[in-house]
């Protein structure tokens, strides 16, 4: 039977992007069912697979004219590949699924992997000025398009509570890690390494983390922080730099660049602590950080906020240590003596 041809789309995403090569792509071509091609953002590396092709963007500014267009330029590339399905991930691409079906009657699989709406509302991602005009127009699309999206994505049960355009027409598919085996984290003596990971912005809580470690810094000289990641807004990654430099005891891998995933996964295994400390925000309140699947999958603990849906999902394994109204010393003495993943 000859193989049908799916199409994964994205924007923003590198093509060897943790959820749309690692998880989507490789498991839709080891099914020997599909040829899979991946449309999206230069990685580092480019990545290799069987029956998985890839497609690079010209690389843009993240608030540029490039970004503007780049949705048309997938649409000119589309045209150029027979192809079966189209999964996008973006809301800037729902106009270019749907006149995949309209001319081409390509199905088409709309993969929400954000609440954009609530993203750029509750974020400075863009200019204060602008962002509740393009948070209406993100939502309007995705209402408009919808009755013509075949089926809907979600990355997190909790957006069975934000989108109403899907009706039942949704799976949720959440993003749990494969974690191999040599990548399972080890108890070092000699220091203590916390780890902050992922996307690198005031919104996911780098300030707050280095904040923290260097007021553990202040009673445990032996406290590193490694924080690895990339920072969309150039303003951010500079923040980032001002606050660390100097301090010998914080390093940064990445933070103006991207950094392949599995560079990320190294570095969980090497940490001793990973730290998920969120500012409480209204586009994070349904969300199940990714960092969060991989840190207990790896078995790294964690020093986590305090928010109830991520604290209940670490208590069965005993996995971290919740930061709610304990001091330096204390938060110190329960990294050194607790016990982590008993179960």
């Amino acid at each position: 039977m000859k193989k049908r041809t799916i199409v994964l789309a994205s924007i923003l995403k590198p093509i060897d992007d943790t959820r749309m090569f690692e998880k989507f792509g490789i498991s839709l071509s080891d099914s020997g069912d599909y040829n899979v091609l991946i449309i999206g953002y230069p990685a580092t590396v480019k990545p290799a697979y069987p029956n998985v092709e890839f497609i690079t963007s010209q690389p843009f500014a993240r608030l540029s004219i490039g970004r503007w267009i780049a949705p048309l330029k997938v649409f000119l590339k589309l045209r150029k590949v027979k192809h079966d399905i189209l999964i996008v991930n973006t809301h800037e691409l729902l106009l270019v699924g749907m006149l995949n079906r309209i001319f081409f009657g390509v199905k088409i699989i709309y993969d929400i992997q954000e609440n954009y709406y609530r993203n750029i509302l509750h974020t400075d991602a863009f200019p204060s000025f602008i962002r509740s005009v393009l948070a209406l127009w993100v939502r309007t699309k995705e209402k408009l398009t919808a009755p013509f999206f075949h089926w809907f994505l979600l990355a997190e049960k909790g957006y069975e509570k934000e989108f109403s355009f899907t009706g039942k027409r949704f799976t949720i598919i959440e993003n749990k890690p494969r974690v191999s085996t040599h990548l399972i984290h080890v108890k070092r003596l000699e220091i203590t390494q916390l780890l902050f990971s992922g996307t690198l912005a005031e919104s996911t809580g780098v300030f707050q983390a280095i904040n923290l470690v260097k007021n553990l810094h202040e009673f445990d000289n032996t406290i590193r922080l490694h924080i690895i990641g990339y920072a969309a807004k150039k303003s951010t990654y500079l923040r980032i730099q001002d606050e660390i430099s100097s301090y010998s005891f914080i390093t940064l891998t990445g933070g103006n660049h991207l950094v392949p995933h599995q560079e990320i996964m190294e570095a969980i295994s090497k940490a001793d602590f990973g730290i998920i400390i969120y500012p409480p925000s209204t586009h994070t309140q349904n969300s199940m950080p990714t960092k969060l699947y991989e840190y207990v999958a790896s078995k790294l603990p964690i020093l986590l906020q305090d928010h109830k849906p991520w604290v209940e999902f670490c208590k069965p394994f005993h996995a971290a240590i919740v930061l709610a109204g304990t001091s330096s010393i204390e938060l110190l003495s329960k990294m050194k003596t607790e016990a982590f993943y008993t179960k």
